[in-house]
This record gives C-alpha cells, sequence and structure tokens, in this order.
C-alpha cells in the first residue's frame, strides 16, 4: 500500500517502542499534557523486558529459587516436602504474571490520554513517523519531536545458527519445554548466569563458556571471584578464555566446538541446548534514520548530546543509545528527555545506574569497581562486611557473600558500593541515594538500621572504611 499522503493525525511527541523506556516516556509526557502516541509493533506492551527479558525471568527465577530451597533445605529447617516439578504450570504462572503486567500500561496510558499506535513504526522524514500495522495497512503521524526507544535485541555468534529449541537465545531459553540434561551456555555474562540458574535449579547440568577469563565483565573483580566461587559451589561449571567457533545438531543435541581464547587445539562439547547470551546490540532495522540524517555508529548506537540526535526534533533513549543496556536506565532516560521536550531540565547520571544479577546469592553494585580507580590512580579505602557475620543472614543460611563500600581517601565520598549475598538488590538503593546526595561512609556508617536486617552489613561495611566494624 502507498504511503498515506496526509498524516492521519498530529501530536506533540510519537515515541518509537513500547519498552520501559518508550511506554514511560508516553506516561511521562501524558502527565506534562503533551499529545503523545507510542508505536509498539509487539501485541503487547512492555518490550523486551516485560514480555520476554526481566519480568518471566525472574517469574521463573524465584519460582526455580524455591523449588530448589524445598527439595534441599526444608529439611534442615524442620520441614519435610518431597517437591514435584510441573513445569508446565511453572511457565503457566509467569506467562499470568507477564499479561498482567502488560494490561497493567495499557491502563496507565488510557489514564494519561497516551494513544497506542500497533504496529512496526519507521521515521519517514521529519517530523513523520510511519507505521505498518499486521494487515499490512499504513498509517502516518505528525509529530513535532520523534523519540526513539527501540531497545536491543540478542547478539548472535558468528558461525552458531539458532535452532528452534536447540540453539537458543534468551527469549527461547525462557520457553524450553522440559528441563535439559546439559544445558550449554555461551556467555558469563548476567543473563546468561541467571538463566542457567534457573535450568540448573531444576535438574540440568550446566556449562558456561566465556571468551574473558573471568565471569561478568563490570562487575567488581573480587565480586566477580567469589560470585563464581558460589555458582561453582552450586553445581554450574565453567570454561573461562574459551572461544565457540561453530555448531553442530543432531537428533539428540548439539555439538560445540571450542577453542581456547588464547590459541590451542579445539574440544567438542555435547549438550541438548545451547543458550547464546553474548549480549545485547541496539535495534534499529528498518527504522528510516537515513530519511533524518542520522546513522548508528560502528558498534550500531545512536550517539546523542543530551539525548537529542544530530537531527532536529529527533531524540534517542534506552538500549538503542549509550550508557547501560538496562531497563531502569531506559526509565531514567524516558523522564530526562520528556522533560527536556517539555523545556524542563532533565539529567541522567550513569555512574549512578545501579545493576543487579538476580541469581541466589544476588549481586548489585553501584558507582565505580576497585579496578576502575586503581585504574583511574584514585586514592580510596575499602570496607568489607561478610553475610556470614550478619544476624539476619546466619539466621536465615543465607551467609555466602560480602558488602563492600569504597570511598574517597581525603574527603570520604562514596565511590562504589557492590554486594553479594541475600536481596542485594533491594539493597543498593540505599547506596544509590547516599551517592546521589555526596554522602560519605559516615554517614551510612551513622545512620541507624534496624535489627536483625541484612542491611546491617551495607551499614558495617561503611563503618569499615574507618576501620570500626564492629560485628566481625
Amino acid at each position: 500500500m502507498a504511503e498515506t499522503a496526509v498524516p492521519s493525525a498530529s501530536y506533540d511527541v510519537v515515541i518509537i517502542g513500547g519498552g520501559p523506556g518508550g511506554y514511560n516516556a508516553a506516561i511521562r509526557a501524558g502527565q506534562l499534557g503533551l499529545t503523545a502516541a507510542c508505536v509498539e509493533m509487539r501485541e503487547t506492551l512492555g518490550g523486551t523486558c516485560l514480555n520476554v527479558g526481566c519480568m518471566p525471568s525472574k517469574a521463573l527465577l524465584h519460582a526455580s529459587e524455591l523449588f530448589e530451597m524445598a527439595g534441599k533445605e526444608f529439611a534442615g529447617l524442620g520441614i519435610e516436602v518431597t517437591p514435584k516439578l510441573n513445569l508446565a504450570q511453572m511457565m503457566a504462572q509467569k506467562a499470568e504474571s507477564v499479561t498482567a503486567l502488560t494490561k497493567g500500561i495499557e491502563f496507565l496510558f488510557k489514564k494519561n490520554k497516551v494513544e497506542w499506535v500497533r504496529g512496526r513504526g519507521r521515521i519517514a522524514g521529519p517530523g513523520r513517523v510511519e507505521v505498518t500495522a499486521a494487515d499490512g495497512s499504513v498509517r502516518t503521524l505528525a509529530a513535532k519531536d520523534i523519540v526513539i526507544a527501540t531497545g536491543s535485541e540478542p547478539t548472535p555468534l558468528p558461525g552458531v545458527a539458532f535452532e528452534d529449541g536447540k540453539v537458543v537465545d534468551s527469549t527461547g531459553a525462557l520457553s524450553l519445554p522440559a528441563v535439559p540434561k546439559h544445558l550449554i551456555v555461551v556467555g558469563a555474562g548476567i543473563i546468561g548466569l541467571e538463566l542457567g540458574s534457573v535450568w540448573r535449579r531444576l535438574g540440568a547440568q550446566v556449562t558456561v563458556v566465556e571468551y574473558l577469563d573471568r565471569i561478568t565483565p563490570g562487575m567488581d573483580s573480587d565480586l566477580a571471584k567469589a560470585f563464581q566461587r558460589s555458582l561453582t559451589k552450586q553445581g554450574m561449571a565453567f570454561k573461562l578464555g574459551s572461544k565457540v567457533t561453530a555448531a553442530k545438531s543432531s537428533k539428540d543435541g548439539v555439538e560445540l566446538t571450542v577453542e581456547p581464547a588464547a590459541g590451542g587445539a579445539a574440544e567438542t562439547l555435547k549438550g541438548d541446548v545451547v543458550l547464546v547470551a553474548i549480549g545485547r546490540r541496539p535495534y534499529t532495522d528498518g527504522l528510516g534514520l537515513e530519511t533524518v540524517g542520522v546513522a548508528p555508529d560502528k558498534r550500531g548506537f545512536l550517539d546523542n548530546d543530551h539525548f537529542r540526535t544530530g537531527a532536529d526534533g529527533v531524540w534517542v533513549i534506552g538500549d538503542v543509545t549509550h550508557g547501560p543496556m538496562l531497563a531502569h536506565k531506559a526509565e531514567e532516560d524516558s523522564v530526562a528527555v520528556i522533560e527536556l521536550i517539555a523545556g524542563k531540565a532533565g539529567h541522567v547520571d550513569y555512574n549512578l545506574v545501579p545493576s543487579v544479577v538476580y541469581t541466589a546469592p544476588e549481586v548489585a553494585w553501584v558507582g565505580q569497581t576497585e579496578d576502575q580507580l586503581k585504574a583511574a590512580g584514585v586514592a580510596y579505602k575499602v570496607g568489607k562486611f561478610p553475610f556470614s557475620a550478619n544476624s539476619r543472614a546466619k539466621i536465615n543460611h543465607e551467609t555466602d557473600g560480602f558488602a563492600k563500600v569504597l570511598a574517597d581517601a581525603a574527603t570520604d565520598r562514596i565511590l562504589g558500593v557492590h554486594i553479594m549475598g541475600p536481596q542485594a538488590g533491594e539493597m543498593i538503593g540505599e547506596a544509590c541515594v547516599a551517592m546521589a546526595f555526596g554522602g560519605s561512609s559516615e554517614d551510612v556508617a551513622r545512620v541507624c538500621h534496624p535489627h536483625p536486617t541484612r542491611s546491617e552489613a551495607v551499614k558495617q561495611a561503611a563503618m569499615g572504611v574507618e576501620g570500626w566494624t564492629m560485628q566481625a
């Protein structure tokens, strides 16, 4: 069908993408009285995060953790049960939770007078967005400002083709019909380790192949070493400094050819399912960027200056541009970009965006790592406190891990906080607040924390910066 000659509707802002960046931008636009449309090609709102990412993975992490706990830990607590896995029901409750969340966004759109335009969005020149619906019909929208929030997609591995049920990406790993006997995870990043944890708890043998000589790049190396020890103790196997060069599938599984990253003899690894989780890349396919003179950089990202692209009235947020590829970073971007469009101030400090790995134990961090501080020649002090000395963790038999606070040696300003332990993802928020206010380790150390809670480990680590930890 030919492009509509005249725009069918006109808006203050049209947002392409309905994920955490896009849907929050649309809601904020509605709150500020802007007329807004959000273009989304999925059948549901929420993007990767809600549909095939953060939310379904957390549903399976939670369920699988309880399953393993029931089988391994309940007896020691005086609770005698023999758990039986009903994988179909586990998947069904995951789907129900996801549906409830995506429907919730539809409600918020209505509440804030945002129009959801269903279909694939494409920029068709300055101030115009062309939307192709599932039935092939085309609608053109006019907009004073266009926000690109198209997110990211799994990065494929050269030489290893995806094959339904055998060689899968994160989406496929969230919906396997049966527990694999042997799951091989390619990539020791957050996604691979979380999904590997799910299937290991449910009974799979899990081997993780990683090109680097360490797991979780970007995580403080002190924390990463402890994290790897913990996962190994749980039964996960690691092949670090290794690269996958080929995959061959047969009726009974997949054979991977694995070589040392530094060079050497190849070996064969055989599993019934391979999960490729080597990262994500910006999604800009068919976006019409050329019609406004915008081009991705060498890595596929769209450059920005305070969310502005090089084209007037075209903005970019979330995974498709620079900064941490995290849903909550996209949400912060979304608020900032709409406030800038509305003539207000908008800014996001990417140094204060926390990261969380939702395994057991959880790992969370914000700010700079020791590795970064050493490389930059910054003089700093360290306070550490083990969960083995934390009353609540001890009582709950969750003693693996520690909290670590890094502070400037001269000013005591907190530079980074790193936690591996129970509920680390919940506790890191305290560090984000303290750092946002330019807080010192002494500020956290002298704030009264409730007892007995896991949060006391952060307080004790902060006390340790000046050498007066009292509980260990």
